[in-house]
């Protein structure tokens, strides 16, 4: 099978997901249907963003970027609800959720997710017209080219100590999905991707209190917690911080070995 070809076929093995994650939030079978809907999504873009710039990929890159900004606030709000139950704070919990199964509604009726699943129908023909014109040769070039231009300026955040931690989060984030979807034409080798994804965690971790906090301003029956959440997003950037030494090395070392 040809690099176009295994491009194409994990774009419509995604597709398939993306209706089975559908149908279940339809359905309302499962707690992680929409986690699952909005994972298939960042796939699709991953995939993309090497050639998100490509006529043939514009409207694709687009769609699937809309549906994921749309769902944002839902997967928000499950994720608090999830932390209120774990804390045991059913009453706040249950104020919360009762709002998701109308949200849910809204996302399965969406135009957005109509126009996605309509982009990805029509794009597998787009793309293999751009083959047979030629335009398609230098792909696996341009795909390793943004991979390194990536890691390059995850490098320069990690080297600098006052970087924002909110961009480097999103720095982070990028690098690992876009090695996973390109494992073969990253230069990361196993360790680092590993690396990736655990100062990923404790990022999101950090992230997530911070965001709870700064909600429990605006939401009285939060504040309770708050405190709470302050201490675990100190402890989840404390343990961020210590981890990002050993990823700057390691990212490094796998930059400077794909050189040679």
């Amino acid at each position: 099978m040809s690099f176009v070809d295994d491009f194409v076929a994990q774009i419509i093995s995604l597709e398939v997901s993306l209706y089975h994650s559908r149908a279940r939030l339809q359905a309302n079978s499962d707690s992680e249907a929409l986690h699952d809907l909005r994972i298939t999504v960042r796939k699709i873009r991953s995939l993309l963003r090497p050639l998100r710039n490509m006529p043939e990929v514009i409207e694709l890159n687009q769609a699937a970027a809309e549906v994921g900004r749309a769902t944002t606030p839902t997967r928000d709000l499950e994720v608090i609800v999830d932390e209120l139950r774990k804390m045991g704070y059913s009453r706040q919990a249950m104020s919360r959720s009762a709002t998701l199964t109308g949200q849910y509604r809204k996302i399965i009726g969406s135009p957005l997710l109509d126009k996605l699943f309509g982009e990805l129908d029509r794009w597998p023909e787009l793309f293999r017209t751009a083959e047979r014109a030629g335009e398609l040769v230098d792909v696996k070039r341009q795909i390793e080219k943004a991979l390194k231009k990536r890691i390059t300026q995850l490098i320069a955040g990690l080297r600098d100590q006052h970087f924002d931690r909110h961009e480097l989060r999103i720095i982070v984030k990028n690098a690992r999905y876009l090695s996973d979807a390109f494992p073969t034409l990253s230069p990361l080798k196993a360790k680092s991707r590993a690396q990736l994804k655990s100062v990923q965690a404790s990022l999101g971790s950090w992230h997530d209190h911070h965001q709870w906090c700064l909600r429990a301003e605006a939401e009285p029956d939060l504040l309770e917690i708050a405190p709470y959440w302050k201490v675990a997003s100190e402890q989840a950037l404390a343990d961020a911080e210590l981890k990002l030494a050993s990823l700057l090395d390691h990212l490094e070392k796998d930059l400077t070995k794909s050189k040679e």
